[in-house]
């Protein structure tokens, strides 16, 4: 039982990778309040708990009944990231704000709501999370067995909120000019990390 959970917590927290996550979520809230940066963290490993327990206990037969494989969902996963991925170097979600400060001056500005996308998905339910949560309860026999690799699962989940939860004071600490310089960094990480995704659903659904 302590070496499936080692084994599973393991592999969810290279996959999640909660430390990574942290300061993409900070970058994404930039500007935002405390309370909203708050909302955003815990709705974001929420949606991320509902999707992964979801997939984890019916997820290859929902995919299959949907004629959907893995390797599509891990192409279209690539796409969204790559996109977000597009804002952050190009800072287009700045523009955005500022035109929206310019068209509503007389009501409070509303934030982006990125707790479903891309928090939630693909950032910490990504392909790789899904993959890894229906490959997991898949090997064991048992609800047992499965209860410890779920169990696993929560633990680095709420690591990942806790992350989330510590980013944005942490990012504030840097100052402005070192966040901005952050956020293209890791937009650019978040490229090459999309087309890894993209290239390798491409070479597992061809068998390249």
């Amino acid at each position: 039982m302590i070496a499936l959970f080692i084994s599973a917590f393991v592999t969810f927290f290279v996959v999640i990778d909660p430390p990574g996550c942290a300061p993409i979520f900070a970058s994404l809230t930039a500007g935002a309040p405390a309370q909203h940066r708050r909302n955003m963290a815990i709705r974001s490993v929420m949606v991320a708990s509902c999707i992964l327990f979801a997939f984890a206990l019916g997820g290859k037969p929902f995919l299959r009944s949907m004629g959907v494989s893995l390797e599509a969902f891990k192409v279209a996963g690539g796409i969204m990231l790559f996109l977000i991925a597009l804002e952050m170097v190009f800072e287009k979600r700045t523009e955005r704000r500022e035109s929206r400060v310019q068209d509503v001056k007389s009501s409070p500005v509303e934030h982006d709501d990125i707790s479903i996308f891309p928090m939630g998905i693909p950032m910490i339910a990504g392909p790789g999370s899904i993959a890894s949560a229906m490959l997991l309860c898949s090997r064991v026999e048992n609800w047992y067995d499965r209860g410890v690799v779920l169990a696993a699962m929560t633990a680095i989940l709420i690591i990942t909120l806790i992350s989330l939860l510590l980013a944005g004071p942490l990012m504030k600490l840097l100052g402005t000019r070192l966040e901005a310089m952050i956020t293209r960094v890791l937009g650019v990480i978040l490229a090459a990390l999309a087309t890894q995704f993209v290239i390798d659903g491409i070479k597992a659904s061809f068998r390249i």
